[in-house]
């Protein structure tokens, strides 16, 4: 193998790191078995000029590879990033800070994607030699923006879960509802997530404190260690997300998200948890979510398998939902008091879900209570949910926009 560092001329697009600390980017020349075949490019440590990435190479993540303020990475239609493996605080991420932009626009022909290294996909395709059972390889996506969050003491901004407290650069919020942090369409992340202890993980996109002026459209989260797709506040609006047997939860809200998530999916593995959890604010700031279009899809062999937690005072609107494919038994639930009295308070609110499976729909939100508590709704939350929730067979996201993932073109079969 043969390491080189960037020509002068290329090297105009791209920054040799200057810190003591920092990383050079490094182009790597890998041995091939057939002449012609692509070089891959080796990213690593800090990029503080612009980037683009084209899709004539395979590009390689090693370690925390950190995108810093002022400076935005392009990424062409088409083009496969895989990370090198790495565990907790070491696991290959890319990370793009505050102040920073992501240009990610693939194409329903073309999309973008994140993988493992161990991922044996190729230049041009779309479908790699992992499932979507393999998971854990490498990091994920962190998004960070100046967009409010209602963080706990009610400071401003705070670290990121998953980068090191001494790292900066994995700081996120701020006052500027309409940050920008660029654009991030049909791009499929697989075979990611790190936990790192309880309460601190790499999620597979993970979205800190990310403004309305960001665009997040089309986009898949297959295999993930923890959550498929986590908001830690900010107010971006996404739509058409997709996520496919994640490890904990599909769609994680926290710290007053106050975005709109239109035409989503989640498809539960044989390990995932819920298919939604949502926490409200943390501090004095409040904000409320609306999820308007969404099918979940649980899985006979999920045993921890949930349809949704609404807790720790939960606030949003949850509407047109197709839920099917649970074990009898589970629920939606209002974890606690709290949450129970933003429900009755009307901050928190459900309406035309439509579940195939349990012979009255109404029967699977649960009101329930925490330590030392009674049950506050009357009549009964599950009582109520008649006036929202129906039995049929159709309904939520509308699935023909999903053809492009590799759910889709999976023999699994889960989005037809």
């Amino acid at each position: 193998m043969k390491k080189f560092f960037l020509s002068v001329a290329f090297a105009s697009a791209l920054l040799v790191s200057c810190g003591d600390d920092d990383q050079p980017i490094v182009i790597t020349e890998q041995p091939t078995e057939t002449p012609g075949e692509t070089v891959n490019g080796t990213l690593t440590g800090e990029i503080n000029e612009d980037l683009t990435l084209t899709a004539d190479t395979i590009w390689e993540l090693d370690g925390r590879v950190t995108v810093t303020a002022g400076n935005t990475l392009t990424i062409e239609p088409g083009t496969i990033i895989k990370a090198f493996a790495g565990q907790e605080a070491n696991a290959s991420v890319l990370v793009i800070a505050r102040g920073a932009k992501i240009e990610a626009n693939g194409t329903a022909t073309a999309p973008i994607i994140m993988t493992s290294a161990a991922d044996g996909i190729a230049v041009g395709q779309t479908v790699g030699t992992l499932d979507e059972n393999t998971r854990g390889l490498w990091g994920g996506l962190i998004v960070l923006g100046r967009a409010p969050i209602s963080e706990d003491g009610d400071i401003e901004a705070t670290q990121i879960e998953g980068i090191p407290a001494d790292d900066t650069n994995g700081l996120y919020g701020g006052t500027d509802a309409a940050d920008d942090s660029g654009t991030i369409s049909y791009v499929s992340i697989r075979h990611g997530g790190t936990l790192i202890g309880e309460g601190n993980e790499i999620n597979g996109l993970t979205l800190g404190g990310v403004g309305t002026g960001t665009t997040v459209d089309h986009v898949e989260v297959v295999g993930n260690v923890d959550d498929g797709v986590e908001f830690f506040g900010g107010t971006v609006n996404a739509s058409n997300l997709l996520v496919w047997a994640q490890g904990d939860d599909g769609l994680d809200i926290d710290q007053a998200y106050s975005g709109t998530i239109t035409n989503s999916v989640v498809v539960a593995g044989n390990i995932s948890d819920h298919a939604l959890e949502i926490d409200g604010p943390e501090g004095s700031l409040n904000g409320a979510f609306v999820i308007d279009g969404l099918t979940i899809i649980g899985s006979a062999d999920a045993s921890n398998g949930e349809y949704a937690d609404y807790r720790d005072g939960a606030q949003g609107a949850t509407n047109n939902v197709y839920a099917t494919g649970f074990q009898d038994g589970k629920d939606v639930e209002l974890d606690n008091n709290g949450v129970a009295q933003n429900y009755i308070d009307g901050l928190v609110s459900f309406s035309n879900w439509v579940v195939n499976g349990p012979a009255e729909a109404n029967s699977i939100f649960v009101e329930k209570t925490g330590d030392g508590e009674s049950t506050i709704i009357t009549p009964s939350f599950t009582d109520q949910a008649a006036d929202w929730a129906t039995t049929g067979t159709s309904g939520g996201a509308d699935l023909t926009v999903f053809g492009w993932t590799f759910a889709a073109a999976s023999t699994s079969g889960v989005i037809d």
